[in-house]
């Protein structure tokens, strides 16, 4: 959509700030890991984004591309962490690590499929549309069920990752938070719920709304 350049800068530092500080008053980082993070975010910016139109047609045409995703977001979340002790860094990272995965998933499956979601590039920027009160129940009625439906996913892939990854490790589940904190545990429930939780974000919430004639 096109919108004044001052909303979208005022928008992404509100944004930006009310993450970093919630970091903080969390107690999840310091200071001086939010300055990290925060150029290091700038730093990763830089070197991809010039190849980004490039990654995204690859996820989207390639046949095996889903494959590719899915095998390269697991190596990054098994490979990265050897901790001794339990942390939520790597619940957190494999959490994203899924996400994503099954964000591009269902991006590839939509270009598979021919489900035009995106308007035609030769029509954006598009303008932002009155306010009307149709407008605003339609986005709300939207909400609504793009809430609901990704909630009910994930509470139906967590009751049923983690008791099957118990069962596979052979790991007690009688404490569930305890038998969490297990990488054996930890990393296929955070991957399998919200890999299928991005998924449905980008597929199956959208289909829907399609169907019932709130595209």
């Amino acid at each position: 959509y096109q919108y004044p350049l001052m909303f979208g800068l005022i928008l992404a530092f509100c944004w930006c700030s009310l993450v970093c500080c919630s970091r903080i008053y969390m107690g999840m980082h310091s200071i001086l890991d939010v300055i990290a993070g925060f150029l290091y975010a700038i730093l990763i910016l830089v070197v991809f984004h010039p190849v980004v139109d490039l990654i995204d047609n690859f996820n989207l045409t390639y046949k095996y591309a889903p494959l590719i995703i899915i095998s390269l977001h697991l190596a990054l979340g098994i490979f990265s962490f050897t901790l001794d002790t339990w942390s939520t860094s790597r619940g957190d990272t494999a959490q994203i690590l899924g996400c994503g995965a099954g964000v591009a998933c269902g991006s590839h499956v939509n270009y598979i499929m021919g489900l035009k979601l995106d308007p035609p590039p030769d029509t954006l920027p598009l303008s932002l549309s009155s306010l009307t009160v149709t407008v605003f129940g339609k986005a709300i009625l939207r909400l609504l069920i793009g809430v609901i439906v990704l909630l009910l996913t994930k509470v139906a892939m967590k009751k049923a990752t983690i008791p099957l990854a118990c069962k596979i490790f052979r790991i007690p589940h009688d404490d569930v938070r305890k038998a969490r904190q297990r990488m054996e545990v930890e990393l296929p429930y955070r991957y399998i719920t919200y890999g299928t939780v991005g998924f449905s974000l980008m597929f199956i919430v959208p289909s829907l709304f399609h169907f019932i004639g709130l595209s």
